[in-house]
């Protein structure tokens, strides 16, 4: 039975194992493949990264053997789907075959500034945890075990530094694989960052809106994975 591999790669601060459920969802033909990046999970005793390229090199260098002789497509939220962007550009760049299908979720287009009120990873601690708390995703009771947040607090900030110091560097580009972008309804974004993704292909972009803020993936695996089943077999 021929399957294709879904490469998911997580939000900031998050482990593979946001996306570990999926396999009970997923068709068989779907081999999921969850990316752990430095710093977090079995991968806790490794250093962060500095920069959102290094981020890049490393998932590169996990991935590349897999993706030689094998249909395969990436799923990413939030900070992951600008893994899953950034990644794209750079199998494109040594001329290998890309993704067969791209998953964009919670996130929105690179070549549009989003203005920031509040700059996260330049937040002392204790408002850095009380305004990721409002975003979701991270319940309160979280930041009042010490040890967990020994662990968490430094990982989470990290990432959110990489993605808010990113820059779109290049230009558009704009490629034959379909699109598929999937969005909270009560998120930040504007609705011309949300549909500009259809500028970054000359295939299909279709656009799902769920019920709830930027961590709707939490409550609406049975529906996304219907929609990654539907698209990708």
């Amino acid at each position: 039975m021929s399957k294709i591999k879904l490469f998911c790669f997580p939000y900031a601060g998050g482990s593979a194992q946001v996306y570990h459920q999926w396999s009970k969802e997923l068709h068989p033909k779907i081999d999921l493949v969850l990316i752990e990046l430095a710093g977090r999970g079995r991968r806790i005793g490794e250093p962060f990264y500095d920069n959102f390229n290094e981020l890049i090199d490393d998932v590169f260098n996990q991935i590349h053997q897999d993706i030689l002789n094998t249909p395969y497509a990436f799923f990413g939220h939030s900070l992951g789907a600008l893994i899953a962007y950034e990644l794209t550009e750079k199998i494109n760049k040594h001329k290998m075959a890309g993704p067969k299908h791209l998953f964009y979720s919670g996130k929105s287009v690179p070549h549009v500034l989003q203005e920031k009120e509040i700059i996260f990873h330049l937040l002392n601690d204790k408002e850095f945890k009380k305004e990721v708390i409002k975003l979701g995703g991270t319940p309160p009771e979280f930041f009042q075990h010490p040890e967990l947040e020994e662990l968490f607090l430094p990982v989470l900030k990290n990432d959110f530094k990489m993605a808010e110091k990113y820059i779109f560097n290049g230009s558009i580009q704009r490629y034959s694989k379909d699109v598929t972008v999937l969005l909270g309804k009560e998120d930040i974004f504007t609705a011309e960052q949300c549909h500009e993704w259809s500028n970054y292909t000359s295939g299909i972009c279709k656009l799902f809106y769920f019920n709830g803020g930027h961590f709707f993936i939490h409550d609406e695996m049975n529906k996304i994975s219907e929609i990654i089943n539907g698209t990708l077999i």
